[in-house]
Formats: structure tokens, sequence, C-alpha cells
């Protein structure tokens, strides 16, 4: 958390000057805001993020003014026509027909996630418009919540919170409501960057034996600062009594915990998943759960989102599902937005971002 509010500190103090007009427009109060660039945002993002816009003198900015509901498709096609720059986040589908009905004008787009599955890169690329994004500032905030949800799943939380309130608490049982320990356990992370690291900082104390993680090649640097091993994907699945899932979704990614990774794991395994939906094939992940093939399964993201709640998989006592909160902290949240409008307004400015996708 601490490092969380000095990553929005620094962010507020990043100097985004105002845009250099010809002619010294720029510091007449005069000056018509018809004439700086415009800028749609797709939600109310944090009100740090929206204050940097404001202040910023550099564009005028017109949002969808809701955190609940997100902008209609028609509505967001119509907004968009002729843009300079958009902020949006993980709900807004950026694809083809958006950037056709945005026009020529769109130079940057913004958005504030650190997943970008709902961009078409490709599209993107093609037109030359930047992409800013905002990795880094949620990593604490993602790492607190996968351990809290792999410690409320393996432990049962859920369950024994149910019994105490509905009458099933009775007199004491030796093996009711047993969950697995981390204590001389080992620790399994698919796709191991910055998020992946701090998980298992966070899980070192609680006496883990052993690290280890599959990615597409050897990391020694970021696995040397947790002491963990490369292994291949079987062997993840084979040795991990608890296998998080911190991968990005791509087409080589999609669905790849399936029944034969899930076939592979023990019968005590938990499995966590705080990266996104994509990644997992639901169907495989209930019948390994309902078979006790797996000792059960945390879920911060599915497919799709939000999961409609006749889902067979909220069924299952052994399946703990949140509704996609891992960054989920005022701190967090603030810094993204935060980063996200310094990214969109450096962008316009023809300025390096402060994080940006290298198409």
């Amino acid at each position: 958390m601490w490092c969380s509010r000095m990553a929005l500190r620094r962010l507020q103090r990043i100097a985004v000057t105002p845009l250099n007009i010809a002619g010294g427009l720029t510091s007449n109060v005069q000056r018509e805001m018809s004439t700086l660039p415009r800028v749609y945002v797709t939600r109310q993002i944090p009100p740090e993020g929206l204050k940097r816009l404001r202040e910023s003198g550099q564009v005028q900015f017109e949002l969808w003014d809701s955190d609940d509901v997100p902008v209609p498709r028609k509505e967001l096609l119509q907004k968009v026509k002729g843009v300079d720059g958009l902020v949006c986040v993980l709900t807004e589908k950026i694809d083809v027909e958006l950037l056709d009905a945005a026009g020529p004008n769109l130079k940057v787009l913004s958005t504030m996630s650190v997943g970008f599955d709902h961009l078409s890169l490709e599209e993107l690329k093609k037109r030359g418009i930047r992409v800013g994004y905002t990795p880094d500032v949620l990593t604490d905030a993602v790492a607190e919540l996968t351990v809290a949800l792999l410690l409320t799943t393996s432990r049962r939380l859920i369950e024994a919170t149910h019994e105490a309130k509905t009458g099933g608490w009775g007199t004491w049982r030796t093996l009711w409501l047993c969950g697995h320990e981390l204590a001389n356990s080992t620790v399994g992370i698919l796709g191991l960057g910055r998020i992946g690291v701090a998980i298992a900082e966070r899980l070192a104390p609680f006496k883990v034996k052993k690290f280890i993680y599959a990615d597409v090649a050897p990391r020694p640097e970021l696995a040397s600062v947790i002491n963990a091993e490369y292994v291949s994907f079987d062997e993840l699945a084979k040795q991990s009594d608890f296998l998080a899932v911190c991968c990005a979704l791509t087409p080589e990614t999609k669905e790849i915990c399936n029944k034969d990774l899930f076939s592979k794991m023990k019968n005590t395994s938990i499995f966590i998943n705080t990266s996104r939906g994509g990644v997992v094939n639901q169907e495989d992940l209930y019948e390994a759960l309902s078979a006790g093939q797996i000792a059960g399964a945390g879920l911060d993201v599915t497919v799709p989102e939000p999961l409609p709640t006749n889902h067979p998989l909220f069924s299952l006592k052994n399946c703990v599902i949140l509704p996609h909160i891992a960054s989920a902290s005022y701190t967090t949240r603030n810094a993204m937005s935060v980063m996200a409008a310094n990214n969109l307004l450096l962008g316009l400015r023809g300025a390096p971002m402060i994080k940006e996708l290298k198409l």
C-alpha cells in the first residue's frame, strides 16, 4: 500500500505543461476552448485523473458521467466522432467499428487498465494511433487481493461464514471445514511478471517450501528475487499445491487452463486466477471442481463479466468468485486514473508517455 501511495504522489507531481500553440495563446485566458484537442472519456474515472485533465489546460473533454453503467455502444460510436484522444476502460471494445466512427483525428488512446485484450492492437498500429496503459501502479493491490483470495479459497472461509450464519455451526468436529495450508507447500506461478513476484513475496512468510513458474521463456532476473525455479507447463501442473495464474490474455494463452492442465494437478491443489477470465476454460474447471480433480478454485475474473448468477460455477462450494476487484483500492484506482490522464496528455503533445504499448 505504501508503494501504491508513493506511486500516486509521483504521478501527481509529473509536470504536463500546456500545449505550445504559436502566438502565445496558451497564456491568454480569453482563449476559446473550442480550439483545444477534443477528448472523450468513456467512464467517470476516479477524481484524481479527471482533475489532471481539467487542470492541464490542454484539452476539452466530455465523459460518460457514470461509474455504474458502461456507455451504451450506440452512444459511444456517436461521441467519438472527430475526437483527437480517447480515455477508456476495459469494458469498451476498441475495434474497427469504433475506430472508423472516430475518424482520422484520433491520434491517442489511453486505457485505464494493465490488460489490453479489449483493444484491436493491429488496427491501432495500422492507423498510427498511440496507446497508453497503466501497469505497475496496480501491482501491490492485485498481489494483496490474490493472496486474500488464495487464503479464502484454501481455508474455505466463505463456506465457514455461511455455516456460522445459517446454523450449521454445531459441536466441534475433527475434520469439519478443514482446508489446505501454505506451510511446506509448492506455489506455482503461470506467467512470471511484476505481479507474480509481488504475490510470491507476500506468500514467502507463510513458510512456503518452494516457488516454481512457467512462462514462454525463463525469466532469471525476476525469478532470482523470489528464488523461483523455471519448469515446464506440465511440471507446473503436477508440482503446484497452489497455482496462481498471472499471465496476459493472448491468442497463445486463451483457455490454456483447461482439462489437460486440471487432470495433471493434485486433488489437493488450489487454483487461483486474477489475470483474465479468457485464460480458463470454465466448463473444464467446473468438471474438475465437481469431480474432485482439484480441491478448489478462486476467481476474480470470468467470461463473461459479470458472470450470470445461474452459472454452474456459482453452485459449487469449492469455488470462490469475486467481481473483478483485484485493483480495487482507492489509492491504486486514483493512481491508474492519473497515469491514464498523463499518458493521454503527453501523447497529444507528441511526447513520450509514462507507459506506452509498443505496437
